[in-house]
């Protein structure tokens, strides 16, 4: 069967995104879209100048919609990185700009007869999400937003380097917003099949610390390089091969979870129908106050920039 993928957005995340796919061969037809005709229509004659030297075959497609009728995931990674070098550290920062513009690209992915599952990138995640499934009236378990997978994973990193292992011997989640609000969820966490309070007492780590450190490291990158790329691009392209090969594999990433009505990061099973089932974790009451925050904090940005699109 075909494996087709399309991307939304040729910035640094996007075309990482895209040159991750066409270099593993994860795909036997790529979508490239993007307003920039010249970046795109360059990247593509890039990654065909590549295939020469690459063990894989990848037909690629530049900026027409209409490829997405029987494309089975698109990835959507449009955005506008330089509204967040700011000061506030802020993620929202590039709200005016995303919602305009994915208000459009959602009402041209409905025209163009799309009916496969998105995965979604773009800034504010959980947001943008929620719109996208609203605007383009496709099934909620079929639009799923990256979330939190890679804010676990840097979770993962800050504890395996604590305690000298490699990050996937550490399991356990972050949780709501990709953003400011969201928190590691401690009671989920175990290495070593130990929980990580207990870890913490033995081996004297700073939770706190740790949280942070996962909260804010996408920060610390962008500082150093002004965007990040690698670690964004990685999880989008390992939750669409989790799509596409049905894996059936548990994730953080944002889903819709009908006790907040809003989409925000939660441990779910996916594989080729998307959100195939939600896990119910046992949270504490202290975690679970968190994230009914970040889950009001979400609904109050999605229900302003709703509005904001349909005032316009």
């Amino acid at each position: 069967m075909s494996r087709k993928i399309a991307v939304i957005g040729m910035g640094h995340v996007g075309s990482t995104a895209a040159h991750y796919i066409v270099a593993n061969g994860f795909a036997d037809e790529l979508v490239l879209i993007d307003k920039n005709e010249d970046k795109v229509k360059s990247d593509a004659l890039d990654f065909e100048d590549a295939m020469a030297n690459l063990p894989v075959h990848t037909d690629i497609k530049v900026n027409d919609y209409s490829e997405l009728k029987d494309t089975d995931v698109i990835i959507s990674a449009l955005g506008n990185i330089k509204l967040q070098d700011n000061p506030d550290a802020d993620r929202f920062a590039e709200l005016p700009f995303t919602r305009k513009a994915v208000s459009q690209v959602a009402k041209d992915i409905k025209n163009s007869g799309f009916h496969g599952l998105m995965v979604v990138i773009t800034n504010p995640v959980d947001v943008i999400t929620s719109m996208y499934q609203q605007i383009t009236g496709l099934p909620k378990n079929h639009v799923i937003g990256t979330g939190t997978l890679l804010d676990s994973a840097r979770m993962k990193r800050a504890v395996a380097h604590q305690l000298h292992v490699d990050p996937r011997s550490v399991d356990g989640y972050n949780l709501g917003e990709h953003g400011n609000s969201q928190f590691t969820a401690w009671s989920t966490v175990r290495v070593l099949d130990t929980p990580i309070t207990e870890l913490a007492k033995t081996e004297g780590l700073d939770l706190d610390k740790l949280d942070e450190e996962a909260r804010m490291g996408g920060w610390t990158v962008f500082k150093g390089k002004k965007y990040t790329s690698y670690g964004v691009a990685t999880a989008a392209v390992h939750l669409t091969n989790t799509i596409l090969s049905n894996a059936l594999t548990e994730m953080p990433v944002s889903n819709y979870r009908k006790e907040y009505g809003i989409y925000l990061s939660y441990p779910a099973i996916v594989g080729r129908d998307g959100i195939v089932k939600q896990a119910q974790l046992k949270l504490t009451d202290d975690e679970l106050k968190k994230l009914q925050r970040s889950a009001d904090f979400i609904q109050e940005k999605y229900k302003e920039s709703m509005e904001a699109i349909n005032n316009n």
